[in-house]
């Protein structure tokens, strides 16, 4: 009885673990099938995403561009200069003495020789009035004496001891009168006075400021440039400026270049002289100063937007008919391998845009001005070159051009 419990249980335990064999091996089939058919959709997707990817046209970006043609160039030398008064000076008085009268206001135009400042004078006129008075008596005996000699009964001496004390009055009335005109400060020339910095009834001595006298009218601009261009420039050339690159209304010439060079800057300071009608310039303004040099014909100019800069060198994105492209990325493909009509880009359907490209081109440039640069090498007459939108291209980029985005137009039209 024991021994057929035994094999009962037995024959129990390896159903068992047959049943849990079978069990484990579904699982894992299944398993198997879930991993397989996840992994097969994902290889599926991405190599669907792929196929998609690669065979999706590529959109056109958005750029503004304009044609190279050649140009007249008008160079010149950039520099920033100091403006100041052709005629400017401190006023102060020649003596001592009490101010009386005040006679000029802060921003007055004066004419030359009006009485700015008086001083008080009431002793030295009083002197002035006695010099006079001196004069006229030494003036009369000296005619006396004179009238004697013709009748003959005055002497030589007494005429010519006459004469003398007549000189010496007349001397003494013009001192009277050289001290009392010190009394009063007048205009040297014709402009515009200061801020006063006296009042009536203050005591002043020589050397103290009464106020500054600018002529506005014309002024005078003080600039250096480099040594290397001293020779580019000249007594008269044409020099303009204003407050910056882009507004320089004002026009004058160059009235003096200094003969020596400086050896610690290596700079040359030259002036220039500007007509100021409207006092729209001010002494010791800062401006943008322009030498204008002798125009050149046939240059190749961009606006400095088109250059683009990398350690690599200057380079510029030229924009070309995008079938011209492909010809030259590949010039031995077969003829049999080409793009058949229906696969033809809508460039070659009728009414349609051509289709473009932009092509990166490393330049060689020159000089700069006015926001342009000159393109030494690189490029020719009649390309086509990008001037906004270069951050998003790269060579063989499509492109579309709308000259409408183009900033150096929106910043023309402010």
């Amino acid at each position: 009885m024991k021994l057929a419990d035994r094999s009962h249980s037995s024959s129990n335990r390896s159903s068992l673990v047959s049943f849990m064999i079978k069990r484990l091996l579904i699982a894992f089939i299944l398993l198997v099938l879930v991993v397989g058919g996840i992994v097969g959709f994902n290889v599926f997707r991405d190599r669907a995403i792929e196929q998609y990817f690669a065979n999706a046209p590529v959109a056109a970006v958005t750029v503004s561009a304009s044609v190279v043609e050649p140009m007249k160039w008008t160079p010149g030398i950039e520099a920033i200069g100091t403006v100041g008064a052709a005629r400017g000076v401190d006023l102060t008085v020649e003596t001592t003495g009490i101010i009386k009268d005040v006679l000029f206001s802060a921003n007055q135009r004066v004419e030359q020789g009006a009485v700015l400042i008086q001083l008080d004078d009431s002793v030295e006129r009083a002197d002035l009035a006695a010099g006079m008075t001196q004069a006229a008596l030494d003036k009369t005996a000296y005619d006396r004496a004179l009238e004697l000699q013709r009748r003959g009964v005055g002497t030589e001496v007494n005429v010519e001891a006459a004469k003398a004390a007549a000189d010496a009055s007349a001397s003494q009335v013009a001192k009277f009168q050289a001290v009392l005109d010190q009394k009063q400060l007048t205009a040297p020339f014709s402009g515009t006075m200061g801020i006063p910095r006296i009042d009536s009834g203050q005591y002043i001595a020589p050397g103290t400021i009464v106020a500054t006298l600018q002529d506005l009218d014309t002024m005078r601009v003080d600039f250096s440039i480099p040594e290397q261009q001293l020779d580019l420039v000249e007594i008269g050339q044409t020099v303009r400026l204003g407050a910056n690159s882009a507004d320089m209304k004002f026009s004058g010439s160059i009235i003096g270049i200094e003969p020596k060079v400086d050896p610690v800057s290596r700079l040359v300071s030259i002036r220039a002289e500007v007509v100021n009608p409207d006092g729209q310039l001010s002494p010791g303004q800062f401006v943008q100063v322009r030498v204008e040099l002798p125009a050149e014909d046939g240059v190749l100019a961009l606006p400095q937007t088109s250059v683009v800069s990398s350690l690599y060198g200057d380079y510029v994105f030229v924009v070309r008919p995008a079938q011209d492209e492909a010809g030259a990325a590949d010039p031995a493909q077969p003829a049999q391998e080409s793009a058949t009509p229906a696969e033809a880009p809508a460039a070659n359907q009728e009414n349609a845009e051509p289709a473009l490209v932009v092509d990166q081109v490393f330049v060689t440039t020159g000089r700069r001005s006015q926001g342009l640069v000159e393109v030494l090498k690189g490029i020719e007459a009649g390309d086509q070159i990008v001037t906004a939108g270069q951050n998003r291209l790269s060579n063989g980029t499509p492109v579309r051009v709308d000259n409408a985005v183009n900033p150096a137009n929106i910043t023309a039209a402010k």
